[in-house]
């Protein structure tokens, strides 16, 4: 059940899982967000994604996944086939919960805002699983109720497969899952620099100041410093190789001094 409030452009999900399956030739919703996740996946068609500010193309095999902060529309050049996969933060359980650990996948997704803002490259191998998956889900959609918990562990198998992707996990194999929580601590807080200092990552990490530095740089082959600036640094230049964005919005969103200080950092 969705309800959507016209004045707020705002959709409200109550259930923990929806699974949509449908094919438009023009896109029907207005410029919004909601309360939930989404995991949408493009069987077949093209067009274009606009979330935030970003325009993404998109074409079948395609696979984004969408925050309550994001809005979003799309943009159909040609007739596309959607499968939504909808979950609200009631999908995940606590991390005393015997399940947690298939979960962590999912939420190490999440809590990266740039895989949020983008979509995912997968390989060619993982391509076809991710298709063979969302057909399983489709298959199991007609008896929801019956097959939710099915449908879950899908979700998951999804999220592992999504995850490998990412960069960071790609150019560092064998990486430890330390080492990942450590990554995935950057790419959450890389808005707001005074939680990336050491002594405060440190007291996160239940250590001290004087180890994460060197632990980080044995294990990711570069410092925890010039790895902050450069993730940073991608991140700049990709919003302003975009054309939406000021110095100025740049500075605000990264909690930076001023658009002088944008600037030196693009240098």
């Amino acid at each position: 059940m969705i309800l959507y409030l016209s004045d707020m452009k705002r959709y409200r999900q109550f259930l923990p899982v929806i699974v949509a399956d449908f094919v438009v030739d023009q896109w029907r919703h207005p410029v919004h967000n909601h309360n939930h996740y989404e995991l949408i996946y493009v069987k077949e068609g093209s067009g274009s994604h606009y979330i935030n500010k970003e325009v993404i193309d998109y074409r079948s095999g395609n696979v984004f996944l969408l925050g309550p902060d994001e809005e979003h529309y799309f943009e159909v050049n040609k007739a596309t086939h959607f499968i939504f996969l909808k979950f609200t933060d009631l999908f995940l359980p606590g991390k005393g919960n015997d399940e947690y650990y298939g979960y962590q996948q999912l939420e190490y997704l999440i809590k990266n805002r740039e895989v949020r803002t983008s979509k995912f490259n997968l390989n060619a191998n993982d391509q076809q699983t991710v298709m063979q998956l969302f057909n399983v889900i489709i298959s199991l959609k007609t008896d929801k109720a019956r097959n939710e918990e099915l449908i879950r562990l899908q979700i998951l198998a999804l999220a592992a497969i999504l995850k490998r992707n990412l960069p960071e996990i790609t150019s560092s194999a064998g990486q430890t899952k330390e080492m990942e929580a450590v990554f995935s601590y950057i790419h959450e807080n890389i808005y707001e620099p005074e939680k990336l200092k050491s002594p405060v990552m440190a007291d996160f990490f239940h250590t001290t100041a004087d180890y994460i530095g060197p632990y980080f740089k044995r294990n990711a082959g570069i410092t925890l410093r010039d790895y902050i600036r450069d993730y940073r640094k991608s991140l700049l230049r990709k919003r302003m190789e975009s054309g939406k964005y000021s110095l100025k919005d740049l500075a605000a969103e990264f909690s930076l001094t001023d658009a002088s200080h944008v600037s030196k950092l693009l240098k």
